[in-house]
């Protein structure tokens, strides 16, 4: 069952909450230490966390243009997608190294709250009309990306995404073993 908008706007919120617990309780050298499965550092993840929540709102437009297009176009655009995954996770994960330094451990919690406003913002004017919208998506960029996804699971996705990365951080203060 898809969660709801208030399930999805209390998600954000609990992120929020949670990304600045993170923070404040991570000292400089656990920021720096590598991640559990990943090869970014503990501040590199975070904003690729954050990042999840950026992605959404560039792919809000996106799904409103494809989910109005034959269904067939819809499904080569995602082929066209999932043909450049290597690409895209090189970008991705490059891209998450670098930004980190601009989005570091003092500007990726503001910028998440900016963002997830705009996102809470916007899908408080979505209707249920809209939010069944559905596009194909390029499922072999990320594990949270199904064949089909309705505008309702983009929502939800970047909720997803930050709880599923936030099992591979090595912060001190989350191991039972320090």
């Amino acid at each position: 069952m898809e969660p709801t908008k208030d399930e999805i706007l209390v998600g954000y919120s609990r992120a929020r909450r949670d990304l600045d617990a993170l923070l404040q309780g991570a000292a400089p050298a656990d920021l720096h230490r590598k991640t559990d499965g990943t090869r970014w550092t503990n501040e590199e993840l975070l904003f690729h966390m954050v990042f999840g929540y950026m992605v959404v709102r560039a792919l809000l437009p996106l799904v409103n243009v494809v989910s109005r297009l034959p269904r067939p176009v819809g499904r080569a655009f995602a082929a066209l997608l999932n043909a450049g995954t290597r690409p895209f996770d090189a970008v991705n994960y490059w891209g998450s190294r670098g930004a980190a330094l601009v989005f570091n451990r003092r500007r990726m919690s503001r910028k998440l709250g900016k963002t997830i406003a705009a996102l809470s913002r916007r899908l408080g004017h979505e209707s249920s009309e809209s939010l069944a919208r559905s596009m194909p998506f390029p499922d072999r960029w990320d594990p949270f990306f199904t064949p089909l996804m309705t505008l309702n699971d983009v929502y939800a996705y970047p909720t997803h995404h930050f709880d599923f990365h936030a099992q591979q951080l090595s912060l001190r203060h989350q191991r039972d073993d320090d």
